[in-house]
């Protein structure tokens, strides 16, 4: 049996023994520990420091000032300029409710502002400043600094917002930029930054990515919790290339004052050949510049239900039936495809029959126009001659010609948003109706009326290409980054010039000779500037026999929207053309007498300005 003495000095030797493995694992677990610290702190000293210094020290990107866009004479229609701006610090404030109470005492802040700041302050850091109001008056700028004292965490802060000296006036062609949307995101950093704008629409969106230029970058150092400490360097970015329009603001200007006086009405004027657009306009029009710091919703709502459609650049976007200015184009079918002569000569005696149905001419009143050729039936607007000439020359010839003068297609003008018309075919009939082509249809058609429709770009153009014979393409860039934009002149229509001088001769003379059906409203008088035109009337809806029965016929005394739309086509001059322009008044009733001097004012103005700026001597006309 062993004794106590024994089994004591058992118990201490197996005590040395845990004794010796806890220390000795306490030894490993040192060295394990100092062998990582010498790894971290020694041999990937180089890397750790590395990370530790990009956490201490930020890249921020600086949104890059947008280019400049001018007209073609280096008038601004588009540029950045100091935006003041007063914002809140949470972090400095100890009720934000109070301080933006006793901000509204100085400046006027609206119940919708004061909800987005406390969305924004829950979404943020204490410490990010938050926007309260941009856009601030000098006045109102000095007012707050005057009250600092009683305004604590608020601050003046000065950015860039982008403006435009025309406003309105030129807000359909060169458009407005607005904040970036979740779904404009392509994984450019330079488009989540907080200023960054984009373009929405016209020139402001077509080249939105000549315009951006070429980020900044600032790099500031920070403290753990991200808070900017002080910047450490900064690179200013490059600017947003500048661009040149075609536009005329002068002429632009012009165009705008001369369509005010009606709730709704377009012009566009440009030069030929080379289809530079002078003037686009579009009435009414909008504001660009609060887009560019976000709509509210009332704001939008105004716009989005204006009755006159402030919203659709109706240049480019309005759709109407071109009525008696599409006269040309039927005589230009009937004259190339051989079957009408012109001198051949019909009968108006004020209307027209076809099966069962009467359809009258605009002369009926005084029974009809009596016998016309081609240029006569132009010059009077003779819808009996052209609806025996577009039923003699049928549906397929129209069209063709009509598409060869620039209509049923878009013009592939450099602006977003432009609509193409439709220029009706048997085939077209079929499929979106599943009906036949009727001849009733083509008579109808004949007049400019029925399924086509027609944009005011598009009927420009067909002027420029019949007064010039050819195919003009129209374009609002004229430089970008200082570089002249390269168009190849325009090619050859490849239309008779015996034809042309015939429907050519039509529009002259409903200008510029008595009984043309715009000589009382729309002739230029200085000689050697004298314009060539078309007007139209294009139905909305049709005069009925109970209409005739009730004597119901004064379409002016109808309700606005349903009068007719007032049309006209011009080129001048007449004996070189240089200039095209087509005007549309909405529910205007009277072609010649409504459209018609807005487009004589629009061309005089035009050869006028050229004149001007050549010293008096007219521009010659170019082969």
């Amino acid at each position: 049996m062993q004794s106590w003495k024994d089994k004591d000095q058992d118990r201490g030797k197996l005590f040395s023994r845990r004794a010796a493995l806890l220390a000795g694992g306490k030894m490993l677990l040192l060295s394990t520990l100092v062998g990582r610290m010498y790894y971290l702190q020694v041999v990937e000293s180089d890397k750790y420091q590395k990370l530790a210094e990009d956490n201490r020290i930020n890249l921020r990107l600086l949104a890059p000032p947008r280019g400049v866009i001018y007209d073609r004479h280096g008038e601004i229609l588009a540029h950045n300029q100091q935006n003041y701006r007063v914002v809140v610090v949470p972090e400095q404030v100890s009720d934000v409710t109070l301080a933006l109470d006793a901000l509204s005492e100085v400046i006027e802040v609206q119940d919708f502002v004061r909800r987005r700041v406390m969305r924004e302050i829950r979404r943020k850091r204490s410490f990010v400043p938050i926007t309260v109001r941009d856009n601030l008056t000098w006045e109102e700028v000095s007012r707050i600094e005057l009250n600092a004292t009683s305004l604590p965490g608020m601050q003046i802060e000065v950015g860039v917002t982008r403006a435009y000296p025309f406003g309105p006036s030129v807000v359909h062609a060169a458009g407005y930029v607005a904040a970036v949307a979740e779904n404009d995101l392509t994984g450019d950093p330079l488009l989540e930054l907080p200023d960054m704008r984009i373009g929405r629409s016209g020139i402001e969106r077509q080249h939105d990515q000549a315009l951006r230029g070429t980020a900044g970058t600032s790099h500031v150092e920070v403290n753990a919790f991200g808070r900017v400490i002080r910047e450490l360097s900064r690179e200013e970015g490059r600017p947003g290339k500048a661009l040149t329009l075609t536009l005329d603001m002068g002429l632009q200007s012009f165009a705008n004052s001369r369509l005010a006086s009606h709730e709704s009405a377009t012009c566009v004027c440009l030069s030929i050949p080379e289809g530079e657009i002078l003037a686009l306009a579009s009435h009414p029009a909008y504001d660009p510049v609060p887009f560019g710091r976000g709509l509210t919703s009332a704001e939008w709502q105004e716009l989005l239900h204006h009755p006159y459609g402030a919203l659709n650049n109706k240049t480019i976007a309005g759709q109407y039936p071109p009525g008696s200015t599409f006269k040309m184009t039927v005589a230009l079918a009937a004259l190339e495809s051989g079957m009408i002569s012109p001198s051949q000569r019909f009968s108006c005696p004020g209307h027209f029959v076809f099966g069962d149905q009467k359809f009258f001419c605009h002369w009926h009143k005084y029974g009809g126009h009596g016998s016309v050729d081609m240029a006569e039936a132009i010059a009077k607007s003779c819808d009996v001659y052209f609806y025996k000439v577009a039923l003699k020359v049928g549906i397929e010839r129209i069209s063709a010609m009509a598409r060869r003068l620039g209509l049923g297609a878009p013009t592939e003008l450099d602006i977003p948003g432009e609509r193409s018309g439709l220029v009706p075919t048997r085939e077209w009939k079929k499929a979106t109706t599943g009906d036949i082509w009727h001849q009733g249809e083509t008579v109808n058609l004949g007049i400019g009326q029925g399924y086509i429709l027609t944009t005011p770009l598009q009927l420009a153009v067909m002027s420029a290409r019949i007064g010039s014979g050819l195919a003009v393409k129209p374009r609002l860039t004229r430089a970008i980054g200082g570089v002249p934009v390269d168009v190849p002149l325009p090619e050859s229509l490849g239309l008779s010039p015996q034809n042309l001088a015939v429907v050519r001769a039509g529009m002259h003379w409903v200008v510029n000779r008595e009984g043309g059906t715009a000589f009382k409203y729309a002739r230029i008088k200085e000689p050697g500037l004298e314009m060539a035109g078309k007007s139209g009337t294009a139905q909305v809806r049709r005069i009925t026999q109970r209409d005739r029965d009730m004597k119901n016929t004064d379409t002016k005394k109808w309700e606005w929207k349903y009068r007719e739309h007032a049309l006209f086509v011009s080129y001048a001059p007449t004996h070189a053309p240089r200039y095209a322009c087509a005007v549309v008044v909405e529910h205007g009733v009277g072609g010649s007498g409504v459209a018609g001097p807005i487009c004589r004012d629009v061309l005089l103005e035009a050869q006028k300005r050229d004149i001007m700026r050549s010293g008096g001597v007219r521009m010659a006309r170019a082969d």
